[in-house]
């Protein structure tokens, strides 16, 4: 499960603001501005590349570019002008855009550049095109498939030779040389899928490929796992029109995973066994170990194209391998193994050098993410660094110059920047953005330069080219807030968020924001709108310029107020590690925490309190109302998980352990031993095509209430799934809830 926030803004007051509309929340022109998506560095440094929505259709984006000698931004391909009409997706590509959280999404929604950085490599409804930048107009635009079966997943190879994808369920390479389209692997079909990322490894993992290119091109390596052990759950799918009876092998907590398996193709091999059109494909089975229920979490190869590394994780995530695999004669070893008394989090910190015979790994050993550096024997060197604060991961790496550069909060946890850090592990490190806020940045293949996004609670999102120093080469979008900008009519009932902490009961640090409505007056009695997530990996409270249905509710006199309890990111394993075999407790003890300080300022009317979330938001909310109704007049509960047995085996048993191992844990962290306690009004609202969080979360919630005689409130949303995008849709869920919560906490004002 990851995070399904609603966004939020936060601008300068200014005088004779027209009135904020819900509905425009989610209209064209986005009210944010011009937002670059998938911004890219070309590997030579000639350009910036980015996706962007229509002016009529922020949803729908085209690929453009920014080229940094002329200082033209130039549009390279118009979605509707080469596809034209609404797009037709398989069911894998669209099961993979909800995984990826794009469902709402449509054009081209990814690319990547050629090694030489001369052509770009999108897929487009179900085709494979080639953009040559040396060309303009139709000639650049070269198509390499054409109807033969819908193409996800496609990938340029590290020398460019070949560009690779998946079809229907076998992974392919096509020749560019030649035109020549062979398969790799043909043994694909039914529920065995080959070069495809299994559903809890797309969920859960961050993992979302299932195949991966030696660096010279010479072979692939790629997973071939088999669902026919995973059970079958059967659930409906209701839409306005029709109802369909889906039999999705979901793997829930305890039950059965994939059965997964990783080999190796030479590109000679798959040439001969084209050419010959052979029955089977020749390749390498690497071995994964004896036990046969693991997850396989990461591979990747090592500069020498020979060698092959995957990280091999337990079932009950806490014992981590890294294995070493010499495709040349077979030859294994373990490099090194992390452990924990709890659980491993996954990241993409893993970096094998090409100047020498080392690695570096990234780990919670300490109870904080850093940064190591080892032998390829096994042996640690040193560390690289020992922050007092956790790391967001590794964001490039210099060789030449012997730095490795991270994304990191610093001493502040709601802000996000980009450390240096010398890669001997001597010297300290060295904050490259200076400008307080949120940085979310790309840099180039070299690390000489990179792209940042930066937002502050006081700033727009604005885009520039920076050198990895951090001065600024050129500004790629000022999104200034100006006359013309979509936002500029309603600005002057913006209002910023204000930052604050509280202690939770073990002593952490709790953060929290508070949103107060134009024309704040101290002396009365407000009512307060709570809204969290709650949940791993999640963070809300962030110094960011956001605008959603937080600020709008703000706008219409509601105080809201966010805080992140214990169990979120970016704080380190001791503030995540207290929701361990029981979860829905000390996230419920912090959130009280918060509602308990909301009581003592006397601008808050404790009598008028509400709260709402979405996802794992909306089970906080069930849980809330279960165990503390007496503190919170009314709640909205979104897409909430109700049984924890019902989600998926990664993610629940990372927390939760196997139900075999800790059945009190799992009945404890259920909504439905609690609901006896469930006395405030409460909206339930779900999406009835949900294949994240099943429908049946609600639905069990639903039979309780009435079993026991509860009163509730229920939307439900044909056709939704558990994002319920679409401007319809999101226009009508927080329409409701406003209501809902209008009706509750508005009256007596």
């Amino acid at each position: 499960m990851r995070l399904l926030l609603p966004l939020l803004l936060l601008v300068p007051t200014m005088l004779h603001a027209e009135q904020l509309p819900l509905e425009r929340l989610f209209q064209d022109p986005a009210l944010t501005g011009p937002r670059p998506l998938k911004l890219a560095v070309a590997p030579d440094g000639a350009r910036v590349t980015f996706l962007r929505g229509k002016a009529d259709d922020q949803n729908r984006l085209d690929l453009w570019e920014y080229h940094v000698a002329s200082g033209q931004t130039r549009l390279l391909v118009d979605s509707a002008l080469l596809a034209p009409g609404p797009e037709q997706l398989s069911d894998e590509e669209k099961a993979r855009r909800e995984r990826q959280r794009i469902a709402a999404l449509s054009g081209i929604v990814g690319y990547q550049f050629s090694p030489d950085g001369k052509q770009l490599l999108f897929p487009l409804n179900g085709e494979l095109y080639l953009y040559d930048l040396r060309k303009s107009g139709s000639e650049a635009v070269r198509q390499l498939t054409h109807g033969e079966g819908f193409v996800t997943d496609p990938k340029v190879s590290p020398r460019g030779g070949y560009v690779s994808f998946v079809r229907e369920q076998n992974l392919w390479v096509i020749e560019l040389a030649t035109g020549r389209t062979m398969a790799v692997t043909i043994k694909g079909g039914g529920t065995v899928a080959c070069g495809v990322a299994e559903f809890v490894a797309q969920e859960e993992m961050n993992r979302y490929t299932g195949y991966w290119w030696a660096p010279d091109d010479s072979a692939l390596a790629y997973t071939c796992y088999d669902e026919s052990g995973v059970p079958i759950h059967r659930r409906f799918e209701l839409y306005a029109d029709r109802t369909e009876v889906i039999e999705q092998r979901y793997p829930a907590a305890g039950e059965a995973n994939v059965r997964i398996a990783l080999e190796v193709a030479t590109l000679v091999d798959v040439k001969v066994a084209a050419t010959e059109a052979k029955s089977a494909r020749p390749a390498q089975v690497v071995p994964l170990g004896e036990d046969p229920d693991i997850y396989l979490v990461r591979v990747n190869w090592l500069p020498d194209g020979k060698r092959l590394a995957f990280q091999r994780m337990a079932r009950n995530q806490r014992r981590l391998d890294l294995v070493l695999h010499d495709t040349r004669d077979g030859a294994q070893r373990t490099l090194l193994t992390e452990t924990s008394d709890t659980w491993i989090n996954l990241n993409d910190d893993l970096r094998f050098l090409k100047s020498r015979e080392a690695f570096i790994w990234g780990s919670e050993r300490s109870g904080l993410a850093q940064l190591y550096l080892y032998s390829l024997d096994g042996t640690l060197l040193h560390p690289i660094t020992s922050t007092p604060w956790a790391l967001d991961g590794v964001l490039a790496l210099d060789s030449k110059r012997g730095l490795v550069y991270s994304g990191a909060p610093g001493p502040d946890p709601k802000q996000r920047h980009v450390y240096a850090y010398p890669l001997d592990g001597d010297g300290e490190p060295r904050r490259i953005t200076r400008e307080d806020g949120t940085h979310t940045v790309v840099f180039s293949d070299d690390a000489r330069v990179f792209v940042d996004t930066y937002t502050s609670r006081e700033r727009l999102p604005t885009v520039s080219l920076r050198r990895s120093d951090g001065r600024v080469l050129t500004v790629l979008e000022a999104n200034e807030l100006k006359e013309g900008h979509p936002y500029w009519p309603y600005h002057a009932n913006h209002r910023a968020q204000e930052f604050g902490t509280i202690k939770a009961s073990d002593g952490q640090t709790l953060h929290f924001q508070v949103t107060k409505p134009p024309g704040f007056d101290p002396t009365k009695r407000h009512p307060v709108l709570v809204f969290y997530y709650g949940g791993p990996h999640g963070q809300v409270v962030t110094d960011t310029y956001d605008l959603d249905f937080t600020q709008w509710m703000a706008q219409r006199g509601y105080v809201v107020f966010s805080l992140d309890n214990r169990g979120m990111a970016r704080r380190g394993k001791a503030f995540e590690d207290p929701i361990f075999r029981q979860m829905g407790k000390v996230e419920i003890e912090d959130q009280l925490a918060g509602i308990a300080w909301l009581k003592q300022q006397p601008w808050v009317d404790p009598a008028r309190i509400g709260a709402y979330g979405w996802s794992y938001g909306g089970y906080m909310t069930l849980m809330l109302l279960a165990k503390a109704s007496d503190q919170i007049a009314a709640g909205a509960a979104v897409a909430p998980v109700a049984d924890w047995r019902l989600y998926d085996t990664f993610y629940t048993e990372r927390y939760l352990d196997h139900p075999k191992d800790n059945a009190e844990g799992y009945r404890l962290s259920g909504v439905l031993p609690w609901l006896e306690g469930l006395k405030s009004p409460l909206l339930l609202a779900h999406g009835m095509a949900d294949d994240n969080v099943l429908f049946v979360n609600s639905t069990a919630v639903m039979s309780a209430l009435q079993a026991q005689g509860t009163p509730f409130e229920l939307m439900t949303y044909p056709g939704a799934k558990h994002g319920i995008s679409g401007p319809a849709n999101q226009t009508h869920v927080f329409r409701t809830m406003a209501d809902f919560f209008d009706r509750h906490l508005k009256p007596g004002e």
